[in-house]
């Protein structure tokens, strides 16, 4: 017999997407309009920018097409919807993208809900290390190797707090990279819409191999602390949010 595993019929999917109505999960359209109301509060005028960028796409798309040989209306009319549709996706990706950075930057936790958009062979633990003035300082985990990321108000402050998480990391950690970094808007700082593409192109130090071993190693210096809490009021996540509602998830 086949282990192949039979796909499920449309009465399974219809049943699927029920239970994830149930469930509280926003279908994709649903998130879609989620997503247009949560930018369109940090930029007004995404509505009429989004119709002008279809607009254009689609004459750019219909022009291209009228020149291929053949029915120039049957080629020319879906081509110009594909490249209005396609011209309003990338643009909208991106403003919605700035839209999320602009209203979180400045909140307690912003740094985090960034970070949270380092996926593959990357791991974010947030608040690793926090004062009772709500200095925090995240941890990522990949290729660079350690990655100590401190966000507060007083850059002073935040600097021995992150000096004091480096202490504690190198102890454990030995040979393995600790590098830090400050999210913000001062000087040596990094902003928070940078942040995230930042820690993408630091150097490579630490093989993909390897950072199974770093993870493990880690956890020695986790278990030497008691938990460390969430500074007070909401953490933002709306770029979680906003990455999983621009992939349909």
């Amino acid at each position: 017999m086949s282990s192949t595993t039979p796909k499920p019929s449309r009465a399974e999917k219809r049943a699927a997407k029920k239970a994830a109505k149930a469930n509280g999960q926003p279908g994709r359209i649903a998130q879609i309009r989620d997503t247009y109301r949560m930018t369109k509060k940090g930029d007004p005028k995404i509505g009429p920018i989004l119709l002008a960028t279809f607009v254009v796409g689609a004459l750019v798309g219909f022009g291209i097409f009228w020149f291929i040989p053949g029915p120039r209306l049957l080629f020319s009319i879906p081509g110009a919807l594909l490249f209005g549709l396609l011209a309003v996706v990338i643009v909208f990706g991106r403003r919605a993208q700035s839209s999320a950075y602009a209203q979180m930057e400045g909140q307690k936790g912003a740094a985090a809900a960034a970070l949270s958009m380092l996926k593959r062979n990357w791991k974010t633990d947030p608040a690793v290390g926090f004062n009772k003035q709500q200095d925090v300082v995240h941890r990522v985990i990949g290729p660079p190797g350690i990655v100590l990321v401190g966000e507060g108000d007083s850059p002073a402050r935040l600097r021995t707090l992150m000096t004091s998480e480096r202490k504690k990391h190198e102890r454990v950690l030995g040979d393995v990279p600790v590098s830090e970094v400050v999210c913000g808007r001062g000087d040596g700082e990094v902003p928070l819409p940078k942040l995230v593409k930042h820690i993408q192109k630091m150097d490579k130090k630490v093989k993909p191999a390897e950072l199974t071993d770093v993870r493990a190693r880690i956890k020695a210096v986790d278990a030497r602390r008691g938990a460390v809490p969430l500074p007070k009021g909401p953490v933002p996540t709306s770029m979680k949010g906003m990455r999983a509602n621009m992939r349909g998830r």
